[in-house]
């Protein structure tokens, strides 16, 4: 372990590169090495402001906890350059947030907003949701079952699969849902070339903002209608929810409640899609975890939880200090920025046993793929309970299954997984 707390210039562009995050090998390798010598590092480089890379899983958590500690809204809550930061101020008014959601929020708001929705996304509550998750999870695996023994999992199977679900208790109509599908790719992929909007390598950051700016907006026109739509004619969703939501007695802001469904319709599906493939991946990849699920159906409870640590598909969030901090032998700064990176934190030797093989029998299996302390993510019991439902569905029924062809990971630093899955397979 380094005594110098500066991280160093090769390992600081790695762990910011969205190139990192498209290699497995290098990525482990990369947060392998910064868990053993700089544990708790500090980066320096030219075009991003300083910030502490934080690795270990202990040190997340402890972080974490602390809300009112370590700020999410203070600061930008996703990796920025300087150049983008200063951009988006000068369009904001000051704010480094082009979006406000529970994510970039901090109290006294964020536990008004969380609680506006909480309910719905409670097992009690899903309980009453399980038969209709179940009979669209049939029909996604029927739909696998009729595909002559090939597809690609991900783009055929494994986004749609929660999208159908998470739009269904939005209230987005069906027809809308692959709008919905591709502005999420387009806002998550935005690093990616294979995936953002303008379709290519985005070496320009003013047109790499543009485009981000530019899905927000359809987002935003879109959701604007839906919050006049349920004020006239309220339904039994969350849209329904949102739009008719108050604050401290008054309706909450268009800025605010538009926010409120873009992340509900983006990370409410994008992330168990990405899980549920990684789940796949391990699978194939380990076929005595695959037998033994299918001989024990009561290990898909621990499948689940250890496709959601395999993927992690939240790659960090971005954290901002109110006041000095001691840890693990050094000082947090008021006024630092720090970067909580759930990939190390989940691979962390420390805590897991093993970390890189996929066993579906690990226990405890206390990951951070849902962030923790008041930031813990809304939408958990829903993303366990449908993947739950469709490996019920798809194990009895799958025979046998393979790669047929090598699967890609995204371009991407905040949110990202696999971007293809394909696989051969023998189906009742």
């Amino acid at each position: 372990m380094s005594a110098d707390p500066t991280l160093p210039e090769e390992l600081s562009r790695a762990v910011v590169s969205p190139k990192t995050y498209a290699d497995q090998a290098v990525m482990d390798a990369t947060f392998a090495k910064i868990r053993t010598d700089y544990p708790l590092a500090k980066t320096q480089m030219s075009d991003f402001e300083p910030f502490w890379f934080v690795s270990k899983h202990a040190d997340i958590l402890e972080i974490s906890r602390q809300n009112d500690l370590f700020l999410s809204g203070e600061l930008p809550t996703t990796l920025t350059t300087k150049s983008v930061d200063e951009k988006v101020r000068k369009q904001t008014g000051g704010s480094p947030h082009l979006i406000r959601t529970l994510v970039q929020m901090d109290a006294p708001d964020h536990p008004k907003f969380r609680v506006m929705t909480q309910a719905w996304f409670m097992p009690q509550n899903l309980r009453k949701l399980e038969d209709q998750i179940r009979k669209i999870a049939r029909m996604y695996v029927d739909k696998m079952a009729g595909m002559d023994g090939q597809c690609d999992f991900l783009n055929d199977i494994a986004l749609f699969f929660p999208l159908r679900v998470i739009m269904e208790i939005l209230g987005v109509p069906e027809v809308d849902e692959p709008r919905m599908l591709k502005l999420t790719q387009e806002l998550f992929g935005a690093q990616d070339p294979e995936m953002n909007r303008s379709g290519g390598e985005l070496q320009d950051e003013q047109k790499a903002l543009a485009d981000i700016q530019a899905v927000l907006m359809d987002f935003f026109m879109y959701f604007n209608q839906i919050t006049e739509a349920r004020r006239a004619n309220p339904t039994e969703d969350v849209a329904t929810v949102i739009a008719n939501a108050k604050m401290d007695g008054a309706p909450i802001g268009a800025f605010e409640a538009v926010s409120y469904y873009t992340i509900i319709a983006t990370a409410g599906h994008d992330t168990t899609s990405s899980s549920t493939a990684a789940g796949l991946f391990g699978l194939i990849q380990n076929p005595d975890q695959l037998k033994a699920v299918q001989q024990d159906p009561n290990l898909i409870h621990g499948l689940v939880d250890e496709s959601i640590r395999w993927a992690t598909p939240v790659r960090h969030f971005m954290r901002s200090a109110t006041a000095d901090y001691a840890l693990r032998g050094q000082t947090i700064r008021k006024g630092d920025w720090l970067m909580l990176s759930y990939p190390s934190g989940n691979r962390d030797e420390e805590v897991f046993d093993d970390p890189y093989a996929f066993r579906i029998d690990r226990t405890p299996n206390k990951h951070l793929a849902f962030g923790y302390g008041a930031h813990l993510c809304l939408g958990q019991h829903l993303a366990k309970l449908e993947m739950r439902i469709f490996w019920e569905e798809l194990l009895p029924r799958l025979k046998s299954v393979e790669f047929a062809g090598e699967p890609k990971l995204s371009e991407a630093n905040f949110v990202g997984g696999l971007k293809n899955l394909p696989i051969r397979y023998v189906m009742d």
